[in-house]
């Protein structure tokens, strides 16, 4: 997995609600863990674009309600600075449903809004299926 390109700040914790915007049956997802999280006693995980969260669905399709799902985030609330000194910030916190974790694959066919262009450097799959890279 290669590095995020950017100074990324970590603005989503645990308990975060995440909008799904991909077709894969889940519309709402709430963060119970953070992968690959290395940090300090006490102090709650924190996960930023980019980064793989494990969710628990709360709406969507019937059979996949209750399930445990891996989630890539690709949009978040908070800014962040990019390499060459622009300030992205979105409008909400969102992410999409992972089929494969170590490969990036997505379990949708379709990501209906935009991505952060830090997902797609890191996740190339994710490129695949995305519409519009911001």
């Amino acid at each position: 997995m290669k590095a995020v390109s950017c100074r990324m700040s970590k603005k989503l914790q645990l308990g975060t609600v995440l909008r799904i915007i991909d077709n894969s049956g889940v519309s709402k997802a709430r963060i119970i863990a953070v992968k690959h999280y290395g940090g300090v006693k006490n102090r709650f995980p924190r996960a930023g674009i980019g980064d793989i969260v494990i969710c628990s669905v709360l709406s969507g399709k019937p059979e996949m309600k209750h399930k445990i799902v891996p989630v890539l985030i690709v949009q978040q609330k908070g800014s962040f600075r990019r390499a060459e000194g622009t300030t992205i910030r979105f409008y909400q916190n969102a992410g999409i449903v992972l089929k494969n974790v170590d490969e990036g694959e997505p379990q949708g066919t379709i990501i209906k809004e935009p991505v952060a262009k830090e997902v797609i450097e890191r996740f190339i799959k994710v490129g695949k299926t995305a519409k519009v890279v911001v």
